[in-house]
């Protein structure tokens, strides 16, 4: 069974939030809150942790995994960014969005999607997300918690029930909410919008 820590969450115990960068770094997926809804995560460059998360999810190489970042400097350390890229980032983040981006070779070949090289970023505004992020000192690589029969899970004690097994801790930081995040596609000439989350899509001009 998975561990289970019960976080403050909006001032996270600091040795909670230790054990927990701990547990990532001995290659574990953790199920954290976020500003949309809960995300399963794990090490950036553990690739035998990745394709655990990528099993438990269901889902294949083509799909976009997302960069968690701390702040819009380490989206570009490994997405390339131009100056009307970085303006439409800077007045959306941190929030409920999740860009897309041309990666750099910051990113594990395996991270990036396989045709068009390009990854899914974001800057949650999460305060048990971003404490994890400082603990690690880098990015974390995650997708929506939705369970293999494609149900949204938002409350802690549920995830617990169903992903128990499968995960290796899982943080109860309350309730979020039950709409993803927006995706945009800012790798093209023009913003696209891929998918309508909680994120206002006028942020980005749409």
């Amino acid at each position: 069974m998975s561990q289970f820590f019960q976080i403050h969450p909006d001032n996270p115990q600091a040795r909670l939030i230790k054990q927990a960068a701990q547990i990532i770094h001995a290659g574990g997926i953790v199920a954290l809150p976020t500003d949309s809804c809960y995300a399963l995560v794990c090490h950036l460059d553990d690739k035998g942790a990745v394709e655990k998360l990528r099993r438990i999810r269901g889902i294949d190489d083509k799909h976009h995994l997302t960069l968690l970042c701390r702040d819009l400097s380490e989206i570009a350390v490994y997405a390339r960014v131009d100056n009307r890229q970085f303006r439409l980032l800077k007045a959306a983040t941190p929030g409920p969005y999740t860009v897309i981006l041309e990666a750099t070779r910051e990113v594990p070949r395996r991270l990036s999607h396989p045709s068009r090289k390009t990854i899914g970023l974001r800057v949650p505004e999460n305060a048990i997300a971003n404490a994890l992020l400082e603990e690690l000192g880098q990015p974390l690589i995650g997708t929506t918690l939705i369970t293999p029969d494609d149900v949204l899970l938002n409350d802690p004690e549920e995830i617990r029930e169903q992903m128990g097994k499968l995960v290796d801790l899982i943080i109860d930081g309350g309730a979020c909410a039950m709409t993803p995040t927006t995706v945009i596609d800012l790798s093209g000439d023009e913003p696209a919008l891929v998918r309508l989350g909680r994120g206002d899509p006028a942020r980005f001009g749409l």
